[in-house]
């Protein structure tokens, strides 16, 4: 029986259709338990602390509509809907096109900004038809969600790093603090907990709970699981709030990336919140919950994910600063010129490597005919971008320099007849540009490396694929494990056994001794 055939078998299929815009943000207006400045949101989708973001999520939703004749395969549970191609198990070359297509297609929407976007969680959540064996006796809760979620392409969040608080003692001494299984029940595990940074969570549907980081050792804290965002006794504890700032300070035309793409990030905590069996992934198997990063799946998938996301951003930012030296004169100043060749150079890497990830995949060991996105080029991808994006942002702060604050406060300013002449005359820009769009140019290319929602994100890219050390320890451990590292150890050998101390060994190289002064005894000291 095909997986698809299982499925259908095992999992009464979805009739819902995916969520268009206007559907995700009823969807959302749940009651949930969010706190900012000290007070409980009472409807995330009308906050000014997340009420545009909201709406650019459900911008993807409508996005995905508008292009799903174009993008969209059908789904595998036989009804016959279509489905972002993401959230679907891949078999050949084509279907990873399709769904890095997908992916690139739908960031368009946030320029690349948006880095938990509903496809994100589909890099766990496509691979759970092919995949539910690794989960052994939840291997039936993994084929459900999958059907699930490919229906309905829910939006998913997840926390999988314990919070920094004592991480100089074992996991199991920081009971008071991390995700933990409190007690056992016929309806489900009570769970108890926090973690970080639940970036977006506030809004989406669901919470992905697993772990990275040191093994675990005890039974309590191996589990992986989903739970509603609404669930009693889940609650997220907002960062302050970029959209927030945004609107108070500004205007859209002052900041018009941090005031509709702030993904927030939270402080998740679990008080004593029932997990229903049904929604378990993972529970009290310490050798799986270890494995669960290089055994499921999900490594090489988000890397996908993440380079695809990384590279439309790279296509936003290199437009940007070439127009930015445009507009302040200096286009033609070689040295300039090398910093934007340099910028585009890096994002005709990023693009490559998502092209080599979906061109070049590694067939899925232990599935049924299964395949994966090139790990060797994800892990590349996930060593490369934080070294990347600093050096971009040097770059542009280099060479735009004082462009970047000879700016006015506000949009308001532009409205001033006191000295709005001012700004036409002194705030122009060159090649053309008039100074309220040299002005508007240059508030957005502050907002994305200078502001705090700028700054925030170059934290984020330097984070956004694990720490600094784990990426290369990874990346080695990875290489050792497939056999790569061997046999590039083998190829170095191979150089090794062409010669000895006594000279060539190889039959067709001929020795030196003819004409070798040290040899001879013709070198004197």
């Amino acid at each position: 029986m095909t997986t698809a055939a299982a499925l259908r078998a095992d999992v009464p299929a979805s009739t819902t259709n995916v969520y268009t815009g206007t559907e995700f943000l009823e969807s959302i207006q749940d009651g949930r338990e969010i706190y900012i400045y000290g007070e409980r949101v009472k409807n995330v989708t009308e906050h000014p602390a997340f009420r545009n973001s909201a709406r650019m999520v459900a911008r993807w939703y409508d996005r995905f509509h508008e292009k799903k004749d174009q993008i969209g395969v059908l789904t595998d549970t036989g009804t016959g809907q279509l489905t972002h191609p993401f959230f679907l198990g891949s078999r050949t070359a084509e279907d990873l096109i399709r769904g890095r297509d997908a992916i690139a297609e739908l960031q368009k929407v946030a320029f690349g900004w948006m880095g938990r976007s509903p496809d994100y969680k589909a890099s766990f959540l496509g691979t759970l038809g092919a995949n539910s064996g690794f989960y052994g006796e939840y291997a039936g809760n993994a084929k459900k969600w999958y059907a699930r979620t490919q229906e309905r392409l829910d939006f998913w969040n997840h926390a999988i790093v314990n919070p920094p608080i004592d991480r100089d003692r074992a996991i199991e001494e920081v009971r008071d603090v991390f995700m933990h299984v409190e007690k056992e029940t016929d309806a489900g595990l009570i769970v108890s907990g926090a973690k970080v940074v639940a970036t977006g969570s506030a809004l989406t549907h669901y919470n992905f709970i697993a772990h990275y980081g040191i093994p675990i050792k005890d039974k309590s804290f191996a589990l992986i699981f989903t739970a509603p965002m609404d669930a009693k006794g889940i609650k997220l504890i907002a960062r302050s709030s970029y959209e927030f700032t945004a609107a108070a300070t500004g205007s859209p035309f002052d900041y018009p990336l941090s005031s509709r793409f702030d993904e927030n990030d939270s402080i998740l905590v679990f008080d004593k919140v029932l997990v229903p069996w049904e929604n378990v992934f993972i529970y009290g198997d310490i050798d799986k919950i270890n494995a669960f990063f290089p055994a499921s799946g999900f490594v090489p998938r988000f890397t996908l994910h993440g380079v695809t996301r990384f590279a439309v951003k790279l296509d936003f930012i290199a437009g940007l600063f070439s127009m930015a030296v445009d507009a302040t004169g200096s286009k033609d100043f070689r040295g300039v010129q090398t910093a934007v060749g340099e910028v585009i150079a890096w994002r005709n890497l990023f693009h490559g490597i998502a092209d080599a990830m979906v061109k070049s995949p590694i067939a899925w060991q232990g599935t049924d005919g299964f395949n994966l996105p090139n790990l060797n080029y994800g892990l590349a991808y996930r060593v490369f971008a934080p070294m990347a994006y600093p050096r971009i942002k040097e770059l542009i702060e280099r060479h735009v320099a004082s462009g970047l604050i000879y700016l006015p406060s506000s949009s308001a300013d532009l409205e001033s007849e006191a000295i709005r002449p001012y700004l036409d005359r002194f705030v122009r820009g060159s090649n053309g540009y008039a100074a309220i769009d040299r002005i508007k140019l240059l508030k957005l290319l502050w907002d994305a490396v200078g502001s705090e929602f700028g700054g925030r994100h170059e934290l984020y890219e330097r984070n956004y694929a694990g720490n600094y050390e784990n990426l290369r320890v990874e990346t080695l451990m990875a290489a050792t494990a497939t056999g790569d590292l061997g046999a590039m150890q083998d190829f170095a050998r191979n150089c090794m056994s062409d010669y000895d101390v006594s000279g060539w060994t190889a039959k067709d190289l001929i020795n030196p001794d003819d004409i070798n002064l040290v040899s001879r005894g013709l070198v004197q000291g």
